[in-house]
């Protein structure tokens, strides 16, 4: 039997979707919990063998519509099931797919205004190119590395940090996951990838999920060592200037206690610069 890329990443969604959620009786005994591979090709309306092929990598050229009749199957999300079309060659890719380290000056200009918002810019392999300086402040001066998947994954503090670090990692291996199906030869992403999956098992478990989606609206929770906890909302931009850059910008409840909390961690990195 062979593997692909696009047989490992359905083995690995099948087995996360129960029978209730697909809307099929959950009878008999299962030896592992998901769908069975024939449950799977009769909701995407194909036989058995040809979604065994799939599996197997010994059939690797799906048409679209056998593409997005698997998404259904699979219950994917929108970035899920354009990264299943990418896997199937039916997606284009990125126009530019490697990794740049260069940022717009506008766009740092832009960034070194707001004194009150974190915020940072990165690659698709996490590598922050650029922040402002209560992003340095709120991420310790990057201390441990300046790419965020080794913030979060090899970082000895981050379960302090990161007060719902298993949110956190979850949400950013699924990220890359997504950025690597967009540029999975460039070879800092394939650095990257590599030195997670030596040095964290955590990673590697993620890892084996398959799960690939981007950042949406959300909030997360800091506990910073010297202005304590942070509930902070952030927002996710793709830098047009730049394909594969995004920047994030967080920002606290006015009057709220992380409001409070985040204006004194923007004093403390106004003192520091002034002394340097």
């Amino acid at each position: 039997m062979t593997s692909s890329e696009l047989g490992d990443f359905l083995r690995a969604r099948r087995g996360q979707v129960t029978p209730e959620q697909a809307g099929l009786p959950s009878t008999g005994h299962r030896r592992v919990p998901g769908l069975r591979r024939e449950e799977v090709a009769a909701l995407a309306g194909v036989s058995a063998d040809y979604y065994i092929r799939l599996e197997q990598g010994r059939e690797r050229t799906p048409s679209a519509q056998v593409v997005d009749a698997l998404a259904a199957a699979l219950r994917l999300p929108e970035d899920g099931r354009l990264h299943l079309f990418r896997m199937a060659g039916l997606a284009p890719r990125p126009r530019t797919a490697a990794v740049h380290d260069r940022v717009d000056p506008s766009l740092l200009q832009l960034m070194s205004a707001w004194p009150d918002n974190p915020a940072i810019v990165y690659n698709r392999a996490y590598d922050v190119l650029a922040s402002n300086a209560i992003a340095d402040a709120l991420f310790h001066d990057w201390s441990h590395s300046r790419n965020l998947m080794h913030v979060v994954f090899t970082e000895p503090a981050a379960r302090t940090f990161y007060r719902d670090w298993h949110d956190v990692a979850r949400n950013s291996a699924a990220g890359f996951r997504l950025g690597h199906g967009q540029a999975p030869d460039d070879p800092r992403m394939r650095q990257v990838l590599t030195e997670l999956l030596a040095q964290s098992p955590e990673f590697a478990e993620l890892w084996a999920r398959h799960d690939a989606r981007g950042k949406a609206l959300e909030s997360k929770r800091f506990h910073h060592r010297e202005v304590g906890p942070l509930t902070l909302s952030m927002q996710t931009f793709d830098v047009r200037s730049s394909p594969g850059q995004e920047l994030v910008v967080y920002h606290a409840e006015p009057g709220s206690a992380s409001s409070e909390a985040l204006r004194l961690l923007g004093s403390l990195a106004a003192t520091s610069a002034r002394r340097s």
